[in-house]
C-alpha cells in the first residue's frame, strides 16, 4: 500500500465530498475548495497528489494551468463525463480520469423525454387544456421508427436499450466501429451524411473533441429527413446553433431538445429561445439526485485502487477525449 496521499475535492459545495471521504478513509489526509479563483493557491502551498474536480461553473476561467502546472497533481479525477475544459495534457505527467457511465440513464431518459415531448405533441396538449378546449388529436408512436445514436459510448448504449424496449431500428456512429448491442447498424464517422436521411429520429451523445467540433453543420442538417426530432446531450460546440435554428424555423427540424449550447449560460438575446418547437434544458440531463453521490463513489473506488497501486478505471485519453 502506497503512503497516504494529499487530496483536494474541488466543487462549489465541498461539505458531503469531505463526509463521503472521511467515512470511507478516516485517515485521509485533504483540503477542499469551492471556487475556481482560490485552487491554484491552493496546489501552489499544499501540492497534492489527487485532485477531485468538478466543473461547476462553466468552462470559462476554469483553474485547467494550476492543475496541469508544476505543483498540479499527479491524478485529477474529474467529477463529470467529459474533460473538454480541460484541454491538452501530458499523459506521463498527469493521469485524468473521468465519471463517464455514471449519468448513463438519467440522460437516456432525458432523450426519450424529448423524443416523447413532440411525438404526444405536449405543447398542443398544454394549449388545449389552457383553452378548455376538447380537441381530437393523434399521437407519433416510436415503435417502426429510426433512430440514428451519434456517440455510441455509456450514454449511446443507455439510448440504444432504451430504442429496442420502444421497438425501434436503431443505427449507430462511433470513432471506431464495433458491434453493439442493441444497435442494428454501427458506422463510422463517415457515413454520418449517407445514414442522416433515414433517421427519423437523432439522439447526439458524442463527446467535444477536435474531430466532432461542428460535427452537425449546415450540410448535416440539410441532409435530414424533413420532419426529424433531435436531442443532444453532447457538448456545446458539436451542433451549429445557427443552423439548427433555421431548420426549427423552416421545420425542417420538426422539434429538438437541446441541454447543451456553445455558451452557457445560453444569452437571453439569443435567437433560439423563441422557437417554440425547441425544448431548453440548463445543461442538466446528467444532474439527477443522487448523481453527486454515485460520481464520488467511483472516485473512492479509484483511491482504493491508487492506494494499492493498480490501475485507476475510466483513465482518459486526451487525444480522443474519452
Amino acid at each position: 500500500m502506497t503512503e497516504t496521499p494529499r487530496i483536494i475535492l474541488h466543487n462549489n459545495e465541498t461539505e458531503p465530498l469531505a463526509r463521503w471521504l472521511t467515512t470511507k478513509h478516516p485517515e485521509a489526509d485533504f483540503r477542499t475548495c469551492n471556487s475556481y479563483a482560490a485552487l491554484p493557491a491552493l496546489i501552489d502551498s499544499y501540492r497534492p497528489d489527487i485532485v477531485y474536480s468538478v466543473r461547476f461553473a462553466g468552462s470559462p476561467n476554469f483553474p485547467r494551468d494550476a492543475l496541469f502546472g508544476q505543483h498540479g497533481p499527479r491524478w485529477l479525477a474529474n467529477g463529470g463525463a467529459g474533460t473538454d475544459h480541460f484541454g491538452q495534457w501530458n499523459t506521463a505527467q498527469t493521469t485524468v480520469t473521468n465519471a463517464a457511465g455514471v449519468a448513463a440513464d438519467m440522460m437516456a431518459e432525458y432523450v426519450f423525454g424529448g423524443f416523447l415531448h413532440f411525438t404526444l405533441d405536449v405543447p398542443g396538449l398544454q394549449k388545449d387544456k389552457a383553452d378548455r378546449r376538447w380537441n381530437a388529436r393523434r399521437v407519433t408512436p416510436l415503435s417502426g421508427k429510426t433512430l440514428l445514436i451519434i456517440g455510441l459510448g455509456h450514454t449511446g448504449r443507455a439510448i440504444a436499450t432504451r430504442a429496442k424496449a420502444f421497438g425501434m431500428t436503431v443505427l449507430g456512429v462511433r470513432a471506431r466501429p464495433q458491434a453493439t448491442k442493441h444497435v442494428d447498424e454501427v458506422h463510422g464517422a463517415s457515413a454520418l451524411l449517407s445514414l442522416l436521411p433515414h433517421a427519423d429520429f437523432i439522439a447526439i451523445s458524442t463527446p467535444l473533441v477536435p474531430a466532432t467540433r461542428d460535427l452537425i453543420g449546415p450540410q448535416e442538417i440539410a441532409a435530414m429527413k424533413p420532419g426529424v426530432v433531435l436531442s443532444d446531450v453532447s457538448r456545446g460546440g458539436v451542433v451549429d446553433q445557427t443552423a439548427s435554428g433555421a431548420a426549427l424555423e423552416t421545420g425542417h427540424v420538426a422539434g429538438a431538445a437541446l441541454d447543451v449550447f456553445e455558451e452557457e449560460p445560453l444569452p437571453a438575446s439569443n435567437p433560439l429561445w423563441q422557437h417554440e418547437n425547441l425544448l431548453i434544458s440548463p445543461h442538466c440531463s446528467s444532474v439527477y439526485e443522487g448523481w453527486e453521490k454515485a460520481s464520488f463513489d467511483l472516485f473512492l473506488q479509484n483511491l482504493a485502487r491508487w492506494m494499492q497501486g493498480e490501475t485507476l478505471v475510466n483513465i482518459v485519453d486526451p487525444k480522443r477525449g474519452y
